[in-house]
């Protein structure tokens, strides 16, 4: 894909996925993870000590919205902290806003160059697999309805979509890049939305917790992102080397660690990922209300533009990358036709991008062409190609 499809790379996905909720389940792996140190309380019970009581004061201090204006400007992560912030909030983020001493510049590079080469894929993964997964994980979907941006999921999209470009960019965690300071403004987003959301009776009328996205919640979001995509790959036989895997794990566990979970209880390997997802992704999959009318407004955006396939088609993919069975629960009509062009011309598809096939399926424009219109649906919000800036909410969704 080009450059301007890549700035859509995380759409789907980041609009349903950043501030993610799951089942709070004692059996969490912490084996030292990222930084090497012991575990202590488990994540299902750890919030933001930092970010938390700060967001607070500024919510019912009415500070919010001069902290939009001030740090809209606020962009590469080499941008001085702006003016008009106030002091206890610019001393948060000089506080944050930096690398964990135990990144590694090579390895968050091959990371980038990994994204920029397997951008199709990615964006597939991350669209119509993570993003519709994310509906099916109750606490996450009731929790993204209720909150202010569930009201409009195009405009969340176009926010939220920021975190995945600016990550998957090849200087993302450089000076001139941007993804340090886009997750430290998505921590903050976070850290409002725990001190919105339990004064919404219409979230705590479904909701079975007091206080949303704790560690545990986080995590949870990203095995439905980053430990998904990479069994996937896997299971697609893409080719996928040791140093791009060990590159691709690296990327996320700083972004994890960016967004305030502790050390500890970040998994060091994807084989302890995917053991972490097996206990508390994978058995907490479930309908909701809210999640299969907010998979139905995702999906439904794609009737704004000519993807160049049918309705049934885009549910077929859905059912493919997920299952069946997270398709009966959302009410994804059957299109038997478009399944056995997706099950059988997908894999053809790869197998020729990849080189592995010399006979180029007579799907390929179609297939190719269907991800770049997907891609191009959300920079209607963007403009020109420019990520939409993350702002703090002030309210929750009305009703």
């Amino acid at each position: 894909m080009d450059h301007l499809s890549r700035r859509k790379l995380l759409s789907l996905g980041a609009a349903l996925g950043l501030a993610g909720v799951a089942n709070p389940v004692p059996a969490w792996a912490s084996t030292g993870a990222a930084a090497g140190t012991a575990a202590t309380t488990g994540p299902e019970w750890i919030w933001d000590d930092l970010a938390d009581p700060l967001m607070a004061r500024m919510l019912t201090g009415g500070h919010v919205p001069a902290i939009n204006t001030a740090w809209a400007s606020w962009v590469d992560n080499n941008d001085p902290l702006p003016s008009g912030l106030p002091a206890e909030f610019s001393a948060y983020l000089g506080r944050v806003n930096r690398l964990p001493s135990w990144a590694d510049p090579a390895k968050l590079a091959r990371a980038a160059d990994f994204n920029r080469r397997r951008d199709t894929y990615l964006f597939m993964l991350y669209g119509l697999g993570s993003g519709i997964m994310s509906t099916v994980i109750p606490r996450e979907a009731k929790s993204v309805y209720w909150s202010a941006g569930g009201a409009d999921m195009q405009d969340r999209a176009a926010k939220t979509f920021t975190f995945g470009y600016d990550l998957s960019e090849l200087k993302a965690f450089e000076p001139t890049g941007q993804f340090v300071v886009t997750a430290n403004k998505t921590r903050v987003v976070h850290a409002a939305v725990r001190h919105l959301l339990p004064q919404s009776p219409h979230w705590r009328a479904v909701a079975d917790e007091t206080i949303p996205i704790s560690a545990a919640d986080i995590l949870v979001t990203f095995h439905s992102l980053g430990t998904f995509v990479y069994r996937k790959l896997l299971d697609w036989r893409i080719p996928f080397p040791a140093a791009d895997q060990e590159a691709f794990l690296h990327s996320w566990q700083v972004a994890i660690h960016l967004l305030g979970v502790p050390d500890e209880h970040i998994p060091q390997t994807w084989a302890e990922a995917e053991r972490q997802a097996a206990r508390v992704l994978t058995p907490i999959l479930t309908p909701s209300t809210e999640g299969i009318a907010l998979a139905e407004e995702l999906l439904g955006l794609t009737a704004q533009v000519d993807l160049g396939v049918t309705r049934g088609f885009l549910n077929e993919f859905v059912r493919y990358v997920l299952s069946d069975e997270v398709g009966d629960w959302l009410g994804l009509r059957r299109d038997y036709a478009a399944a056995a062009l997706v099950r059988t011309a997908w894999p053809a598809f790869i197998l020729f991008r990849e080189g592995l096939s010399p006979i180029m399926p007579g799907t390929f424009y179609m297939f190719d062409q269907f991800v770049r219109a997907l891609a191009m649906l959300f920079l209607n919000k963007g403009g020109s190609g420019k990520t939409t800036p993350i702002t703090i909410p002030t309210g929750n969704r009305a009703g």
